[in-house]
């Protein structure tokens, strides 16, 4: 598989946040100094606005360095499916102390975040389905708590439309990793992203 994204900067800061992004989901990318030529198969270069003039693509995106490099690898891959929506979102809470988020677009790894409050946890999901319309989208929640699961449960019910499910999934399996036979404990979203791709129970919901 070819790589379709490219990052062409030179600015230590972009490059280090979009780099990492694309890391964490697992996207193959090509990196370029601007200028450079551009394989074929690149269908989306991600630059700085000082550099745009650069490149002589007919698919670029830019990038600010001081914003969420997520919001801009969210876009390029929309762009790339040419898409205006997603066929299903799919989001996996994992509650605890802290609580953990994954988001998934189709399959893609949209976002994936670490150390949350309730209340943040609750703004997240609903920032994220609103930026990721879709014809089906989920919430999965992690069971392992009853208590947190429940009232982040019954704050979504409140605060999403009717249309969204929401699930209660079991947490075995999703909070600790057998690697050549050594059991390794998993950060909250990914334990989140375990979550999300496992089938739970659906909280029935009154329509609207």
């Amino acid at each position: 598989m070819r790589a379709e994204i490219a990052v062409a900067t030179v600015s230590g800061k972009a490059y280090y946040r979009l780099v990492n992004e694309l890391k964490k989901r697992k996207l193959l990318f090509l990196s370029l100094v601007p200028g450079e030529p551009i394989p074929p198969s690149i269908k989306m270069v991600i630059t700085t606005e000082k550099e745009r003039f650069l490149l002589a693509h007919p698919s670029v995106l830019i990038y600010d360095a001081e914003s969420d490099p997520s919001d801009t690898i969210n876009e390029a891959l929309r762009m790339i499916r040419s898409r205006e929506i997603y066929g299903e979102v799919t989001i996996g809470v994992d509650p605890g102390k802290t609580f953990g988020i994954a988001v998934l677009g189709d399959g893609s790894i949209l976002k994936r975040e670490d150390g949350l409050s309730l209340e943040k946890a609750v703004d997240t999901v609903l920032m994220e389905l609103k930026k990721n319309p879709a014809k089906v989208q989920r919430v999965k929640i992690g069971s392992g708590i009853p208590e947190l699961a429940e009232e982040l449960s019954r704050r979504l019910r409140i605060a999403l439309p009717s249309d969204v499910e929401i699930e209660t999934v079991g947490e075995d399996g999703t909070s600790t990793l057998r690697d050549e036979g050594i059991r390794k404990k998993l950060s909250d979203a990914d334990s989140a992203l375990e979550i999300a791709t496992k089938k739970g129970r659906i909280h029935l919901r009154r329509k609207d």
